[in-house]
């Protein structure tokens, strides 16, 4: 059973009425706990267990558009930009994967994919965050090894059980596809290494290939724990970095 997770978003938000309609189309989520909106501060914080995904499609739906700004608790939180490192393609970012640790051994991942070919993709962990030639450099899938006892009176012997692979993800023919998965990991043990989306879990990888997408997981802010209006790498503010991934797929 999933547990309940927080999240919060930047929502254009002008009177009561405002508040109003995002209250009751995020209650007709299947997940949703609470939601509580400060219209001072153009801020909606929600708790359940919607994914964010569909969280902000919800508040679309309302005609208003949604940024999110932290999930989960501080140093709980990770996000993946996935791109493909093909040279023939001029819009390179493929999909983004958020994950939010809710409890001391599981994690939620939500991935949304666009612009690949359609059929059945696998998400997988893997060793290394070095993605200097895109998945080929990744290194092999991440695994952890636990340990069983074989009968009461039996010696501990390691079973290896790969966590690193995630699962599959439909995509259809607009090219678009998600999927929200829980897996017995932390997100400590995620940041710094690489995910790759894929038509199988192995290679060998091609650099040119445009179906296969890497990104390097990255620690994200918490709820509240981000404030900040304006990117300080490309000094545009969320609203404008907003619209660019909008137009890229990547809401």
């Amino acid at each position: 059973m999933i547990e309940p997770f927080q999240t919060t978003f930047s929502v254009p938000m002008t009177c009561e009425g405002c508040v109003k309609s995002i209250s009751t189309s995020l209650h007709n989520l299947e997940g949703i706990n609470k939601v509580e909106a400060n219209l001072k501060d153009q801020l909606v914080f929600i708790e359940g267990t919607a994914p964010p995904s569909s969280i902000v499609t919800a508040i679309e739906n309302t005609g208003r558009d949604a940024i999110l700004r932290g999930s989960g608790t501080t140093d709980s939180s990770a996000v993946c930009i996935l791109e493909t490192h093909s040279t023939s393609v001029s819009n390179n970012i493929r999909g983004l994967a958020r994950m939010v640790q809710v409890s001391p051994n599981m994690t939620l991942i939500d991935l949304t994919i666009n612009g690949l070919s359609p059929g059945k993709y696998w998400t997988t962990i893997r060793e290394a965050g070095d993605i200097s030639r895109g998945a080929e450099s990744t290194g092999g899938i991440w695994e952890a090894v636990k340990s069983k006892v074989l009968g009461t009176d039996a010696a501990a012997a390691p079973a290896k059980e790969t966590r690193g692979i995630l699962g599959t993800v439909d995509v259809d023919n607009k090219g678009r596809g998600s999927i929200f998965m829980d897996r017995p990991v932390a997100i400590w043990e995620l940041i710094g290494r690489s995910m790759v989306v894929s038509k199988g879990t192995e290679g060998p990888f091609k650099r040119e290939d445009e179906n296969t997408l890497v990104g390097v997981i990255a620690r994200s802010a918490g709820v509240w724990d981000n404030d900040k209006m304006v990117c300080s790498c490309s000094g545009k503010n969320v609203w404008q970095e907003r619209r660019e991934q909008v137009v890229l797929g990547m809401a």
